[in-house]
């Protein structure tokens, strides 16, 4: 159902500016250069004037500019993004994303202060050099607690992973470089902890399933092109039987609220992980984050199921463009 030209057009480069732009829907506060001038001089002008019946037939290969046409598409329908694409939760578990500290000890005690906050589920950054100590340090003090460890694909040794293993972790997110497949499959061989892989589309997963190198799909939708290829990865993988968690959203609010809305689909089964940036850096309402712990799924609004802050976006932005 096409709408007339210049409601449609200028619908569209509202969004582009919310979430190719200032809102940073690649996870950061304000776009690279290039990033910036692709969407003012080239995708803006691309679809002036362009009549689409659905995001997918949107010619842009731009995640941006692809989750803007699916937020303007479910909001002129009336639905939920979430529930557009297939989600099923009204509600999330959340893991709570640790960094490296000064001391295990001071580490010991932020893990507390989640705990006490709500967070049945806690994700320690680890690297080589800050991984077994403070593992076995949180292990000790919260016997029960539901554990991962992110590596950043920072690791070469297979036995310092091995060694991690040994401290009941429910996940090893990241250890190796993404192109090394194998090193993934071997330590999967090796350890009683699921293998997580983060991947930007579903050839590079399909290297992983082949290889039975992981039991978890780390899916970051920002690293793909479109919403549809987060889609297809996520069904490719609930199908092998992975697990999934959704991650990400660094930036000012938009591409966190779209891992919420992915995060609802039937096959991500481990906790979302959207809570790392600081609430009052978000220009979004309301605020995405966790509650005790716990995501709410927006299904009552349609679209993203959280509106822009246009007042403080324009008081935050350093350049706009309108055609």
């Amino acid at each position: 159902m096409p709408l007339p030209h210049g409601r449609k057009s200028e619908s569209l480069l509202v969004k582009l500016t919310d979430h190719g732009g200032m809102t940073g829907w690649g996870e950061t506060t304000a776009p690279p250069p290039k990033t910036w001038s692709r969407l003012e001089e080239t995708l803006g002008a691309l679809l002036i004037g362009v009549d689409w019946e659905h995001p997918d037939t949107v010619p842009s290969g731009d995640t941006a500019v692809d989750m803007a046409c699916w937020d303007l598409w479910t909001k002129m329908r009336g639905v939920p993004l979430a529930e557009a694409i297939g989600g099923t939760r009204t509600s999330l578990m959340a893991t709570v994303r640790l960094v490296p500290d000064l001391s295990v000890e001071s580490l010991v005690s932020r893990v507390n202060q989640q705990i006490c906050a709500g967070y049945g589920h806690v994700t320690l950054d680890v690297r080589p050099g800050w991984d077994v100590e403070p593992v076995r340090a949180v292990r000790q003090a919260y016997p029960a607690l539901t554990l991962a460890v992110d590596c950043g694909n920072a690791y070469t040794d297979l036995g310092q992973l091995v060694a991690l293993d040994s401290y009941g972790l429910e996940v090893i997110e990241r250890p190796f470089p993404a192109t090394d497949v194998y090193s993934h499959a071997a330590l999967q061989d090796e350890v009683a902890a699921s293998v997580a892989v983060e991947v930007a589309s579903t050839a590079e997963l399909d290297d992983y399933l082949t290889l039975r190198a992981a039991r978890v799909l780390l899916l970051r939708p920002a690293a793909f092109s479109s919403l549809s290829d987060v889609r297809r990865a996520h069904d490719r993988a609930s199908a092998a039987g992975w697990d999934i968690q959704c991650a990400g959203g660094q930036g000012a609010g938009l591409a966190r609220a779209a891992t919420v809305a992915v995060a609802s689909l039937p096959g991500c089964t481990l906790p979302c992980d959207v809570t790392q940036p600081p609430k009052q850096n978000q220009i979004v309402n309301p605020i995405v984050g966790a509650n005790g712990g716990v995501i709410a799924v927006p299904l009552t609004q349609s679209g993203l199921g959280h509106e822009i802050d246009e007042t403080r976006l324009r008081r935050l932005a350093k350049e706009s463009f309108h055609a």
